[in-house]
C-alpha cells in the first residue's frame, strides 16, 4: 500500500487508510474518546504503531483553545523536597504531552495571591499550587476561573481538588518507630508554635499522639522551634537543644533538610549517631541515601502525589472529571537507614 505523507511525515489519513476507518475515528482514538469498539481501537493503535504516527499536540491544543501547558507554583527550589517534587510533576506531565511552567513564590503571601491572579495564567490551562503563606481563611481565593489542584497542608476543603500527604499518621509512625527501639527522650526539631494546619502543626500532632499513647509526657524542652526548614535551621535547632542540657536519645526532624543539619550538629558536638542519639527525617529526598550516616526517613509518597495531582488537573482541563472536588492522601512508609540502624 502506498502511503501518503505530509511534510511532517505520516498523517491521520495514512493511519485511517491502513486501519480501514474514517479520519474521525482515528482522531477519537488518539484523543482518548471513550466510546469506541475495542476491535476498532486496536486496529487504529496497531496502524499508529506500524506507521510511527505522532500526534501534533500543538495543533490539537490550538483547535481546543488550550496551550498544552500547566503551571506549578512552589515556595522554592532550594529545598530538595520541592525540587524533587517539581521533577516528578514534570515527568508525569510529559507522559500526558503537557509542558510545565514553574513559578516560585518564596512563601510570600502577596506573591502567592499574585500567582492565582496573574495574567500568566493565560499561558497555562491549569495550576498546581503549593502555598505556604496562605491559610485556611484564604480558601475563597482558590475560586478562580480555571482548574486548580492544591498541594500541601495550608488549606483544606477549598473549592479545588487537593492532593496531600498523611502528615499526622506518618509523624506518629515515625515517633512510634523510635519508641519501639526503646528511645524515650525524643526531640522534635522544626516546630512552629501555635500552628495547627500546616506541615509543622500536623506533624507535631502525630508526634504528640505517639508520645502520649506510650504513656509518656510530652516534654516542652524537647520541642525545638525552627523557622524555614533548611539544613542551617536544623543544625541551629540541634545546637540549642544540646546547649539546653535536656537529655535526649533521639531526634525527629520534621523534614530531611533539617535532619541533615541535625546530623552535622551532632557530629560537630561528638555525639554518636545512632548509638547516643538516633535521627529520623521526613521526605525521603535523594540526599538522604548519601549522608553519613545515611538517613532514616519517612517517604510521604512524592511520586504518587505528583502523578495524582497531574492526572486530576488534566481531567479538570479536559472536562472528564465531573465529580465533586476530591481530596487525595498519599501512602507513606518508613525507610530505615543507618541513622537509626534498628529494624522495623
Amino acid at each position: 500500500m502506498a502511503m501518503r505523507r505530509s511534510a511532517g511525515g505520516v498523517t491521520m489519513h495514512d493511519v485511517a487508510a491502513m486501519a480501514g476507518v474514517s479520519i474521525k475515528t482515528v482522531s477519537n482514538v488518539v484523543n482518548g474518546y471513550p466510546y469506541i469498539r475495542p476491535a476498532t481501537k486496536q486496529r487504529v493503535e496497531e496502524a499508529i504503531e506500524r506507521l510511527g504516527y505522532q500526534l501534533n499536540i500543538t495543533a490539537r491544543n490550538l483547535r481546543q483553545g488550550r496551550t498544552g501547558m500547566i503551571g506549578l507554583a512552589l515556595p522554592e527550589l532550594s529545598l530538595p523536597y520541592f525540587a524533587e517534587l517539581a521533577d516528578s510533576v514534570i515527568a508525569a506531565a510529559d507522559d500526558l504531552g503537557l509542558t510545565v511552567l514553574v513559578e516560585l513564590t518564596g512563601a510570600v503571601r502577596q506573591r502567592e495571591i499574585d500567582v492565582l491572579k496573574s495574567d500568566r495564567r493565560r499561558l497555562s490551562d491549569g495550576l498546581l499550587f503549593s502555598p505556604l503563606a496562605l491559610g485556611q481563611e484564604d480558601a475563597g481565593l482558590l475560586d478562580v476561573g480555571y482548574p486548580v489542584v492544591l498541594l500541601g497542608e495550608r488549606i483544606f476543603n477549598g473549592p479545588a481538588d487537593h492532593v496531600t500527604m498523611a502528615n499526622v499518621e506518618a509523624a506518629r509512625a515515625a515517633t512510634e518507630y523510635l519508641l519501639s527501639a526503646g528511645r524515650r527522650r525524643i526531640a522534635l526539631i522544626g516546630a512552629h508554635p501555635g500552628e495547627r494546619i500546616g506541615s509543622a502543626g500536623l506533624r507535631e500532632t502525630g508526634y504528640r499522639q505517639a508520645i502520649e499513647a506510650a504513656g509518656l509526657t510530652v516534654d516542652p524542652a524537647l520541642i525545638v522551634e525552627a523557622g524555614l526548614w533548611h539544613r542551617s535551621t536544623g543544625a541551629e535547632a540541634t545546637h540549642r537543644l544540646l546547649d539546653s542540657g535536656a537529655p535526649v536519645d533521639a531526634v525527629f526532624a520534621l523534614n530531611d533538610a533539617m535532619a541533615l543539619g541535625a546530623l552535622h550538629a551532632l557530629h560537630d558536638r561528638r555525639v554518636t549517631v545512632p548509638d547516643d542519639v538516633a535521627v529520623i527525617g521526613f521526605d525521603d529526598i535523594d540526599e538522604a541515601k548519601y549522608s553519613t550516616p545515611t538517613l532514616t526517613t519517612v517517604s510521604p509518597g512524592r511520586e504518587q502525589i505528583a502523578q495524582t495531582a497531574v492526572d486530576l488537573l488534566r481531567r479538570r482541563i479536559d472536562g472528564t472529571a465531573d465529580e465533586p472536588f476530591q481530596q487525595f492522601v498519599a501512602d507513606f512508609s518508613i525507610v530505615v537507614r543507618e541513622s537509626t540502624a534498628f529494624p522495623l
